[in-house]
């Protein structure tokens, strides 16, 4: 078709007296056909970038285009631009409101809503013209594209407003780009910004029409070049659920059994939570791991022949006057640092996507930094990095090579999603190929628990831990960062593999378990280390144990060598605390049996046999390498009892204020009257020597939980 045709049939186009509606598709089609001539004429070679896209250049030295082009140029300046001032006059005649495309542009790439006011709803069904979707030309120009954002920005503000039931869709990203002249790779850009949202039910169409365009969400802010947003769940964190342990009858269940508990990660979950302004999960608060993450003076055994020593103290229960407290406290042996083994260490780091934030990956480093500057020049570290794939980093090297060690530390980036199977499973082949005899061989697995690749069931995980525990390697397990910690495969790993768990949220806590406690944390003195106490029905009627929820055992696990427990290395103390409620005493809770034991006659000369005993605390533990177990007995009797709170040990009483705190946290019923400032009030008086202020931030902990628990 040539330019002279087209402008021929132009001539004939639909007269003024035809509706509205009936000129603008003229006009529309006149604009299309005149844009399709022009590039039929002046891209004869089937240009399909359009005329409008081709060079000036090339126009002007062709001498064939020449007479088209200015014929052209002068017919198209006397048709579009009257074209567009009656387009003009007819919208605003009919009711579509003006709207700046600049300014609709500017507020949607910054994620706003537009401001420009929109029509009321008896303008817009009356006079908005309802124009037929347009197939786009091949070579589309400028001015049809102008026809069709007009006939868009139409459809979008006014009539899908007025239709119940329509859908509200916002600017095309390809729309937006067009609109504010941006590049094509703009557009492309701005593609991912695309939304469509349903019209807000129940409401009438009149009413919809009426809200502002503030009403209809912004498609966001495009992210940053080269970088991905991601909203994360903040409660994707995971704890064991573990119910509070009950009050138990001694007459139907005289023993209590469990395993050992070291750890200390639910000490800082708790001051994690509480310094953040927000009262913990009580799932994460694990008392029995709050008690233990303050170091006491306990006695401790002579020498390594007997690893642990047990004291037992018995004293009246600060929240209920009625029941008393059975602390235990166990100390064990502390080797001095020039008798220690050598270690073989291998650092098992996390380096998947989840783990770039500072509170992760950079505290990470830091934190293994600290750790190297401690061991000797003989010891060996090796590190495995995971994050899809396993790969070792830096194999066995002497810590003589410090800076080498540091280097490889240093250079560790995030990326990628988690497999931390294949990582477990290399870093116990390293470990074993770097296999100390009568030293330390330990995995220290770093990670934010989120294991999404591979094997990643705990059960799974816990199977493989369980095989490789065999080759007598120990494991340590530090999370690091917040809101997707998964605390309970932590736990999981920890338990199972012959092994602790520690929470570093900061530097400082980095510098506790790495430094400060690496004697504990490294060189164990003793593994399956697990508890019985029985309780003497003659003199006790009920107890509860503090505690140790996910630590139960079986009364038949005691004896049995095969049934794994908790370890304790070198230095550590392990506390355990019973409610108990002397036989007569109005705090009874269980009716004494019809049946049974009550009508049971006394053994033969019990009294005399076991007089002024309240109960018998047994442990079994094994030597490190060693696969039977040895046995350690300790009788409680009213020799440990003292009359009054403040004549129980400093130390002891601090625990005792420790477990309340927990306790409360935990939201267990039997503290429900004990305040905070009487768990203060204990705690301060108790504080005694505080070298590194540990029992200060516990009194502060104390004080903010008041705080926030009356909001």
């Amino acid at each position: 078709m040539t330019v002279d045709k087209e402008l021929e049939k132009l001539s004939h186009s639909t007269p003024p007296a035809a509706t509205p509606e009936a000129r603008a598709r003229a006009l529309a089609a006149a604009m299309q056909a005149f844009d399709t001539a022009g590039n039929n004429a002046l891209a004869p070679q089937g240009n399909a970038k359009g005329w409008r896209q081709s060079s000036i250049i090339n126009w002007i030295w062709s001498p064939a285009m020449n007479k088209k082009f200015l014929a052209g140029s002068a017919l198209a300046t006397l048709l579009v631009i009257p074209a567009a001032g009656y387009l003009a006059i007819e919208l605003t005649r009919n009711g579509l409101p003006i709207v700046d495309q600049t300014e609709i542009a500017g507020d949607l790439s910054q994620g706003g809503a537009s401001k420009q006011p929109v029509a009321t709803a008896d303008q817009s069904v009356k006079a908005a013209p309802q124009l037929p979707p347009q197939a786009p030309a091949e070579n589309g120009s400028l001015a049809e594209q102008s026809v069709a954002d007009a006939q868009a920005l139409q459809d979008k503000e006014t009539p899908a407003l007025a239709k119940p039931g329509a859908r509200i869709s916002e600017f095309d990203a390809n729309d937006i780009a067009t609109l504010t002249n941006k590049s094509e790779g703009s557009a492309t850009a701005l593609g991912a910004a695309k939304r469509s949202a349903p019209a807000a039910p129940g409401i009438a169409p009149q009413q919809q029409l009426a809200e502002p365009m503030a009403a209809i969400a912004p498609s966001p802010a495009p992210p940053a070049e080269g970088r991905v947003q991601m909203q994360l769940n903040p409660n994707r964190e995971r704890f064991a659920n573990a119910a509070a342990n009950p009050i138990k009858s001694v007459s139907t269940d005289p023993v209590s059994t469990f395993s050992a508990d070291v750890d200390s990660a639910s000490y800082a979950f708790v001051r994690r939570s509480l310094t953040g302004g927000a009262m913990p999960d009580p799932q994460s608060v694990r008392v029995e791991e709050m008690i233990n993450y303050f170091p006491y003076d306990w006695p401790g055994p002579e020498n390594a022949a007997q690893p642990f020593k047990a004291t037992a103290t018995v004293m009246p229960t600060p929240w209920n006057h009625d029941t008393e407290l059975m602390h235990v406290a166990i100390k064990g042996y502390d080797i001095a640092p020039a008798t220690t083994s050598h270690a073989n260490l291998v650092f098992l780091i996390d380096v998947s996507g989840s783990m770039d934030e500072p509170d992760k990956l950079p505290l990470l480093k830091s934190a293994f930094r600290l750790l190297v500057n401690r061991l000797k020049a003989d010891d060996t570290v090796s590190i495995v990095t995971y994050a899809g794939n396993a790969g070792t980093v830096l194999t066995p090297t002497r810590v003589a090579e410090k800076s080498k060690i540091l280097s490889a530390i240093d250079k560790l980036e995030p990326g990628g999603s988690t497999g931390g199977a294949e990582g477990i499973e290399a870093a116990y082949d390293l470990a074993k190929q770097g296999f100390v005899k009568d030293g330390v061989n330990r995995v220290m697995l770093a990670t934010d628990g989120d294991f999404n690749v591979g094997p990643s069931s705990d059960e799974d995980l816990k199977r493989i831990i369980e095989e490789r525990r065999r080759d007598g390697i120990f494991l340590t397990v530090l999370g690091f960062g917040r809101g997707n910690l998964n605390d309970s495969l932590m736990q999981t790993l920890a338990q199972n593999g012959n092994g602790s768990a520690a929470y570093i949220d900061t530097l400082a806590e980095a510098q506790k378990t790495l430094v400060e406690e690496a004697g504990s944390t490294l060189f164990p003195i003793a593994s399956d280390v697990k508890f019985q106490v029985e309780f003497n029905p003659e003199r006790i009627a009920e107890y509860r144990l503090i505690g140790y929820e996910t630590r139960a055992l079986k009364r038949e696990d005691f004896n049995n060598d095969r049934v794994d427990a908790g370890d304790i290395g070198s230095g550590h103390s392990v506390t355990a605390i019973y409610e108990i409620t002397p036989k007569g005493s109005p705090a009874v809770m269980n009716d004494d049996l019809r049946y049974g034991a009550a009508d049971r006659a006394p053994a033969a000369n019990a009294d005399t046999a076991h007089q002024g005993e309240l109960a018998f605390v047994k442990m079994r533990y094994k030597r490190p390498g060693e696969d039977k177990s040895a046995l350690i007995t300790t009788p409680v009797n009213d020799g440990n009892a003292v009359a009054a709170v403040d004549a129980a040990p400093q130390d002891v009483r601090f625990s005792v204020a420790v477990a309340a705190f927990g306790q409360k946290l935990s939201r267990i019923a039997a503290v429900d009257s004990y305040s905070y400032q009487a768990i203060a009030d204990i705690a301060a008086a108790s504080r005694g020597t505080d070298t590194f202020g540990y029992r200060s931030d516990f009194l502060s902990l104390v004080r903010l939980a008041d705080g926030l628990s009356q909001r």
